[in-house]
């Protein structure tokens, strides 16, 4: 006997009607925050109810955004362990290997005329707050050091593996760096991170490597030695690392110097070997200082360094690549909205400045805080003050600019629309570059001049989460930072050529006084002409 098959049609209207009554009370639910992370509405009714949260993000405080522990810093503790940290040493703590070149690659002195072409068709102007005259020493050096210019760019994942900074070294060394051989900057000893990087290739082994924002994980000794770069790698005996210049960008398939950065509290030796063919050993004197070995030759496309003993507590920090021109060092830190400086040993970011002065440091930090909804990051701009004093502290003399945060763009029911928060969080970094004397580019504007975030997705210049630029957008993104730097810089040679105008003008008219007296003191006023002036240089004597 067969047995009728029952109907559970009814249930599955029953079960689509209760999940529809779910998410319409789900609608009515305000927005949340979770674990600092803010949820915006789920409303499946948007098209035809809205609600007015603008009354609780307005209210929200942005001290739920970041940990203000992390950002707390006694500036007066910082200076006076550099000091202490910093003295002379018996020690030597720079060790050179100079191979014979060009003694007269530097030239003579001259005026370098500033860049005048144009890639950006519409300026972003850096607004700069500085009363001590910062900005402009750096764009004077630039027109007249026989030097390298250096600049220490700090930020987070959106500038990672030499995005932006890339093609900024470029454009700074291809109109003020002299002859070819500019380098790339700060290569790290070892990291995970090293492939994704074009602009050097990075090869190394035996090396434990910690990142500052694990730094709980590193052994004690290593967690209080952090440089600014990030990363601290722990040798085993013969770890090595080669570099390797790329043609990625112009100028970087060779450098004229690098400079090895390590600490070896404990007697060591250490092996550098250039170009694969020669080879140097040395003996490290232990101390608690971080020192530096320096490699000058003609051309250096590839630079080794290996461990042979003394590995206790020795830590390797990388190599800085540098020429004749101007020196970018890229310092990015992943997930980091610049707590992590305050993590670094200032002793450490100090000794190493006093190695290579930075003339310049840029501050490209907030990307990891902006949250929609969000629009009160007064408390983010006290410890944005708190990063330019700490790195004032670390690298006294060098003017500094903050980058406004980069445009951004959140998914919304509509499509992607520009993130609410970045007007609000812009003017909390300008007012930090106000309240510190710094100086301030505003990022997204820049971006926005060029179409903004959505047009570099679909230009392909950013990924598809409307937040990190890739190579082709940092180059766009470089390019407009170059020119707002560089019209800081034709402001500068203006001021420059004016008052050597002015000078020689001065000149000529002391010497036209000068002979006038000479000639008034020297000559009888008998034998002057009382109708006819003098030529310079000649005598009006009476006829016989």
């Amino acid at each position: 006997m067969n047995t009728p098959e029952k109907d559970y049609t009814h249930r599955t209207w029953l079960a689509a009607a209760a999940l529809i009554a779910v998410l319409v009370a789900v609608s009515f639910i305000p927005p949340q925050s979770i674990g600092g992370i803010h949820l915006r509405r789920a409303n499946i009714l948007s098209d035809v109810m809205t609600f007015d949260d603008s009354a609780s993000a307005d209210s929200r405080e942005d001290s739920g955004l970041y940990d203000e522990e992390e950002f707390r810093v006694d500036l007066e503790e910082v200076a006076s362990r550099i000091e202490a940290d910093t003295v002379r040493r018996e020690v030597p703590t720079c060790y050179e290997w100079r191979l014979p070149g060009d003694s007269t690659a530097l030239g003579s002195y001259s005026l370098r005329e500033p860049d005048t072409t144009r890639r950006i068709a519409t300026l972003t102007p850096i607004e700069d707050y500085s009363d001590s005259g910062r900005l402009r020493a750096f764009c004077d050096t630039l027109l007249l050091a026989r030097r390298p210019v250096r600049i220490a760019f700090l930020g987070d994942s959106f500038v990672e593996g030499d995005i932006l900074t890339a093609d900024l070294r470029e454009r700074l060394q291809s109109a003020y760096g002299g002859r070819p051989g500019g380098g790339t900057g700060f290569a790290p000893m070892a990291s995970p991170l090293t492939a994704f990087r074009r602009t050097v290739k990075t090869q190394s082994k035996g090396w434990t490597t910690y990142n500052i924002m694990q730094r709980k994980s590193a052994p004690d000794f290593l967690r209080g030695h952090f440089f600014v770069s990030g990363w601290v790698s722990q040798p085993s005996v013969d770890a090595s690392t080669r570099w390797e210049c790329t043609d990625f960008r112009r100028q970087l398939d060779a450098a004229t110097d690098a400079r090895i950065l390590f600490l070896s509290p404990h007697d060591s030796r250490v092996e550098v070997t250039l170009n694969d063919t020669l080879r140097r050993e040395f003996t490290i004197a232990g101390d608690a200082s971080v020192r530096q070995i320096t490699v000058s030759a003609p051309r250096i496309h590839s630079l080794a360094f290996r461990v042979l003993s003394g590995t206790e507590n020795f830590i390797g920090y990388g190599t800085i690549f540098e020429g004749h021109g101007v020196v970018v060092d890229n310092y990015s830190v992943r997930s980091n909205n610049g707590q992590a400086m305050f993590w670094t040993n200032p002793s450490v970011n100090a000794r190493i400045h006093s190695f290579g002065p930075y003339d310049l440091v840029i501050l490209q930090y907030g990307l990891n805080i902006m949250q929609a909804g969000v629009t009160n990051y007064r408390g983010y701009a006290s410890q944005i003050e708190k990063m330019v004093a700490y790195v004032r502290q670390c690298f006294p003399g060098a003017a500094v600019l903050i980058l406004g945060v980069s445009d951004r763009s959140m998914k919304t029911d509509s499509g992607f629309e520009p993130m609410d928060a970045i007007p609000y969080m812009l003017e909390s970094q300008r007012t930090a570059a106000r309240n510190t004397g710094a100086a301030f580019w505003p990022t997204s504007d820049a971006m926005r001049a060029q179409g903004g975030m959505a047009e570099f997705v679909r230009n392909g210049w950013a990924g598809k989460d409307f937040t990190h630029i890739n190579y082709a957008g940092g180059r766009r993104v470089a390019w407009a930072l170059y020119e707002a730097l560089n019209d800081e810089v034709r402001k500068a040679y203006t001021e420059i050529r004016l008052a050597e105008i002015r000078k020689a003008a001065a000149a000529a008219v002391m010497d036209s006084l000068q002979h006038s007296r000479l000639q008034h003191d020297l000559l009888p006023e008998t034998i002057v002409s009382p109708t006819v002036a003098p030529e310079p240089g000649t005598l009006n004597l009476p006829r016989p």
